[in-house]
């Protein structure tokens, strides 16, 4: 077992030997196993290692695949555990321990939560960040909202995740007139308020972008790895020529968490997936928003955000999705001072000014 990937999926129905027995094989060769040489059904073939009862008509299966057969490759990697499995009814990805050989193949997280602790001169307090909003905006209204909030005492301040390249904010005017307003804000308070402009773009510009974001004076980048792909993110993560911290948003990744009887499980999509593809900070919905995420699974995911995994380093969590400065105190309570405190449009009922000079108090 020291050079083999061992999975365990969540199974709801009837014969677990068969639908193991089925997974092991599609998830490695996808080929009669009858068909197949004998030296593939022994060294290539996935295998059952246990199957459990976890309730009437649930079980617990754990298969195990040779290190190799993820060619020690993001895609490929994500391929093993999920790819044809996620065809199957009533099958969920719950759990991954993966060996030294494939976590040493990645780099993970640039910064995690000593790092942008350091970078933003926090080295107690859990940190202060927003999203601009609404799209429909334009860039020197999104830019003087920018500024107001650097102001205030904010870390990080990123575009929603809905501003890309429309008509009313061009991507890269707005980047222009953000980046600078920020930058003239952490001239006057003499902190470094970072901008994160959002790489929801087409796939043949986003590395791109990133360079031209940073030349533009963007202090970190938000990614969308549900659409754009997570072994992208990892590439921007990895290029030192960007060394940018990484938000990721969780926009279409909800489609794999939102089935009780289907899908990847929410500690392992938004935590563990999050740091092999190098996030810093991993946002997702808050129980008590605007979604349907229960505490339960949101304490799966800081698990999974900041347990021990090889030498990739521990990251952020940002629950989000319709917060508000009351529920600061239930979010420090729940996710402790390692956390991305995200309140976003609840910041513009009222003056906007006035609310994040609340929010900056709030966690001094």
């Amino acid at each position: 077992m020291n050079d083999r990937i061992c999975v365990t999926y969540e199974y709801h129905g009837t014969g677990p030997q068969e639908i193991a027995d089925f997974v092991r094989v599609e998830q490695s060769i996808e080929f009669p196993i009858d068909l197949a040489p004998q030296w593939i059904q022994d060294e290539v073939v996935g295998k059952v290692e246990e199957i459990s009862s976890i309730s009437d008509g649930v079980y617990q299966i754990s298969i195990s695949y040779p290190a190799g057969n993820t060619g020690y490759e993001l895609p490929q990697l994500l391929n093993v555990l999920w790819g044809n499995a996620s065809l199957i009814p009533n099958l969920r990805l719950i759990g991954v321990d993966l060996p030294d050989s494939i976590l040493g193949k990645f780099r993970g997280p640039r910064f995690g939560i000593d790092g942008l602790r350091t970078h933003f001169s926090a080295p107690t307090r859990p940190l202060l960040t927003t999203a601009l909003k609404p799209m429909g905006s334009d860039s020197k209204t999104l830019a003087e909202m920018a500024r107001t909030l650097a102001l205030a005492g904010f870390d990080l301040i990123k575009d929603d995740h809905s501003l890309a390249n429309q008509p009313w904010s061009m991507w890269r005017e707005r980047v222009e007139l953000v980046s600078r307003a920020v930058k003239d804000a952490n001239e006057i308070t003499g902190k470094n308020c970072a901008y994160a402009p959002s790489l929801n773009l087409p796939f043949d510009q986003i590395h791109e972008a990133a360079h031209t974001a940073k030349a533009l004076g963007a202090g970190s980048l938000l990614v969308l790895p549900g659409i754009t792909g997570f072994d992208s993110m990892r590439t921007l993560a990895e290029d030192d020529s960007i060394g940018l911290p990484i938000q990721a948003h969780p926009a279409l990744l909800g489609s794999y968490t939102s089935s009780p009887t289907n899908g990847i499980a929410h500690g392992l999509l938004f935590g563990t997936f999050a740091r092999l593809a190098g996030a810093d900070i991993t946002i997702f919905p808050n129980t008590g928003g605007r979604f349907s995420f229960t505490p339960a699974q949101c304490r799966e995911i800081l698990d999974h955000a900041q347990r021990p995994l090889g030498h990739l380093k521990p990251i952020w969590v940002a629950p989000a999705g319709g917060m508000t400065l009351e529920k600061i105190p239930e979010i420090l309570q729940a996710y402790g001072k390692d956390c991305a405190l995200l309140i976003g449009g609840a910041l513009s009922r009222g003056d906007l000014a006035t609310n994040a000079q609340a929010m900056a108090q709030a966690i001094q």
